[in-house]
């Protein structure tokens, strides 16, 4: 096993964890720019008030994402697991 291809299977462990997690953290960030910008408008100093709305919108784009989120992982797993008998050589 050549140091390019631990570089690559790490490069690509990286960029998948990245792409999984972006859209939940971007919904989340976008639901929390919200609240705050209506926080800030309505003058309500409630720090609590962020935590439901965001739940919420995770909650929902895991529902909506999950399925391809975990394709993606699984795929990724599955070649991870072809790839260890050509490791052993």
């Amino acid at each position: 096993m050549s140091l390019g291809t631990v570089t690559a299977l790490i490069r690509d462990g990286v960029f998948l964890v990245l792409k999984l997690s972006s859209p939940i953290l971007i919904s989340a960030l976008v639901v929390g720019l919200i609240v705050a910008i209506i926080q800030a408008v309505t003058s309500i100093q409630e720090q609590t008030l962020t935590f439901v709305p965001k739940l919420l919108v995770i909650l929902i784009a895991l529902v909506l994402l999950g399925s391809w989120m975990f394709a993606s992982l699984r795929s990724y797993t599955v070649s991870l697991f072809e790839m260890i008998p050509d490791m052993a050589r």
